[in-house]
Formats: C-alpha cells, sequence, structure tokens
C-alpha cells in the first residue's frame, strides 16, 4: 500500500526510467552476448525492473522515458507511462524531462530516477532505499562498482538535478546529495553493462524476462553456462 499522509494525500514515489532505443543500448554487452542477444537482453532487463519497481509498496507509478516502439509497448503493458524522449540532448536531459512530466501531473510528487538495467531487483530493497532516501532532500545510492549511479532521488518540491553517466557518485556526492550505504541492496546497486555483470546479477537471481533470454545465450555470456545456475530465477512481480 502506498503511504499516506494524515491529510489523506499519497506520498508514494514516482520513478523515471531512461531507456535507449534497442538497438543502441547495452552495447558494451556485444562481446558476452552478441548482436543478436543483446537487444533482447535490454528490454528483457527493463521489463524486470519496471516489473520490480511497480511491485514495490513504496512506489506509486513508473515513468519510462523512451522512443523506442517494442519497449514502449511492452513496459506499458506492465503498467508503466510511456513519455517519449526529448530531443537528443542525452540521458540526463531524459531525466530531467521525464521528471518534469510527472510533477506536471502530481507537482508535489518525490521522484527518482532508477537506472533500466536491474534485472535482479528486488522489491522490498528498492523500497529501504527509498525510505532512506527520504529523509534527505536529494539522495543517491551508487553502483555496485562504486563509481556510478543506480538510483537518484528528490522529495517534494526538490529538483532531482541528475548527473548520471561515467564516474557519477562523484558528481552526485559534489552536488550536495547524500550518499545511500546500506550493505543490504545489492539488488538495487546491480545493473548490468558486461557480461561479468550479467553473471554477478544471474548470482542474485534474475526475474523471469532476463531468465528466459539468457537461457537461450551462447555457453561463456551466462545463462545455464554461467554462475546464475547457481541460484534459480525468481518471479520479479511476486518480490521474491
Amino acid at each position: 500500500m502506498i503511504p499516506m499522509r494524515r491529510d489523506g494525500a499519497d506520498v508514494g514515489w514516482s520513478l523515471v526510467v531512461p531507456l535507449k532505443p534497442l538497438v543502441r543500448a547495452k552495447s558494451r554487452l556485444s562481446r558476452a552476448a552478441g548482436e543478436e542477444f543483446r537487444p533482447r537482453l535490454a528490454l528483457a532487463f527493463a521489463l524486470d525492473t519496471v516489473a520490480s519497481a511497480l511491485a514495490c509498496a513504496d512506489v506509486r507509478d513508473v515513468a519510462v522515458v523512451t522512443d523506442d516502439p517494442l519497449a514502449g509497448e511492452r513496459l506499458a503493458a506492465l503498467g508503466a507511462r510511456i513519455v517519449p524522449d526529448a530531443p537528443a540532448n542525452g540521458l540526463n536531459a531524459a531525466l530531467a524531462h521525464g521528471a518534469a512530466v510527472v510533477r506536471a501531473h502530481r507537482p508535489a510528487a518525490p521522484v527518482a530516477a532508477l537506472n533500466a538495467d536491474l534485472p535482479a531487483l528486488r522489491p522490498a530493497e528498492l523500497a529501504l532505499v527509498l525510505h532512506s532516501a527520504s529523509l534527505f532532500p536529494r539522495a543517491f545510492l551508487a553502483d555496485a562498482a562504486d563509481i556510478g549511479t543506480t538510483l537518484l532521488t528528490a522529495t517534494s518540491g526538490v529538483e532531482l538535478d541528475p548527473a548520471f553517466g561515467g564516474a557519477s557518485r562523484v558528481r552526485h556526492l559534489a552536488s550536495g546529495a547524500h550518499e545511500i550505504t546500506s550493505p543490504d541492496v545489492p539488488s538495487v546497486r546491480r545493473d548490468v553493462d558486461t557480461g561479468e555483470d550479467l553473471r554477478a546479477a544471474l548470482a542474485l537471481g534474475v526475474g523471469p524476462h532476463t531468465a528466459h533470454q539468457t537461457r537461450r545465450l551462447p555457453a561463456g555470456a551466462g545463462g545455464r553456462h554461467g554462475r546464475g545456475d547457481q541460484a534459480p530465477p525468481r518471479v520479479t512481480a511476486s518480490g521474491a
């Protein structure tokens, strides 16, 4: 259930998830997965990420910023709002655009930017991060490598001011955002850019869309040939 204030207004988070056109998404996975599977994996990651986000008790809605028609159709079917991307000004412009669209409909919304490549995401862990983030005007969670960022939040009335890309952890720290350092949320930190990242996500346990695609990967890329076999795939929508 979405939390409510005493005056009856909801305080659930609105999440903004950016997604490149699938033909260009997750280019660094080409070496591990091949060009045939790379777009399929990118879509699977996004589907599992959004499904888990929507299953989180503290999330009111999810807006996906994308111009990809297939991804838009599939993610809308899960319950996400699809926001056409802004003119080609990059990731941070897309996130700012998505946040502006969310607040045009819901001006007091607390907003969070979430990566689209978190296939092991667990709703309960996301809820822990969002609860911690609610204590600060702006907050962020670093990725598993402690270099990038997987989540950036802004409470009601505060601008998101995203600085994603590359070494974004340092930039978000410098911008005054509070760093969330909980050790109990590995699924929210495990983004996937490389074959090694994918194997690490599989070891955590991925959602059903990613599990389906990785079973079809060639030997050595992951799936049945990787460490993911040691942990059975979870069902994302259940929050298990």
